[in-house]
């Protein structure tokens, strides 16, 4: 097998860098918000701390957690508060069934539930920014799924490898290999 390069890491790592980062920046938001709701009311400080962190998140996993070697652009930002946004709606949805099936959770129950919504869009959001926002541009989706820990012997990651040949007097055209885009609304 290939070994990932040190600026694109495999799955496994850059699972562990989205978990670093968003965690590390999750911890820091949950101190930042209480700080400047002393200046503003609660739900506007929530909010400006929520734009702030999703930015900055969105830079990390940009440069770090996946190693594209560039900073987001305004297509990844729009793309990752897409599939952050969908994350909260996951965990919110959860919360309200938990609430509409038991009154009066205790919260242990609560806790549980809302973790384990959060580990499911978390994960849901991760594979959205690798497989999309992030994914290298010359791979097919087919190829970074079964990317675990880097190709397999032999296999090219470029996706025209295995497209058909065209007949000789296509030869000039240049045909690249297009991706989904995910929309901001995920």
């Amino acid at each position: 097998m290939e070994s990932p390069s040190p600026s694109k890491p495999g799955a496994l790592a850059s699972f562990v860098r989205f978990v670093v980062c968003g965690g590390g920046v999750g911890l820091l938001s949950g101190a930042a918000v209480p700080l400047l709701a002393t200046l503003m009311p609660w739900a506007l400080a929530n909010a400006v701390i929520t734009v702030a962190s999703t930015l900055l998140c969105t830079e990390l996993h940009a440069l770090f957690t996946f190693g594209t070697g560039r900073r987001a652009g305004w297509r990844r930002h729009l793309q990752s508060a897409g599939s952050a946004t969908a994350a909260y709606v996951v965990t919110c949805s959860a919360m309200v069934v938990l609430h509409t099936v038991q009154s009066s959770p205790g919260l242990f129950t609560q806790q549980t539930v809302y973790l384990g919504a959060s580990a499911l869009a978390g994960t849901g959001r991760f594979l959205v920014l690798r497989l999309f926002v992030f994914a290298d541009g010359r791979r097919d989706m087919a190829t970074a799924i079964a990317d675990g820990a880097g190709t397999p012997t032999g296999a090219s990651t470029d996706s025209s490898a295995s497209a058909p040949r065209r007949p000789a007097h296509h030869a000039r055209t240049h045909h690249r290999p297009t991706r989904p885009v995910v929309a901001a609304t995920c």
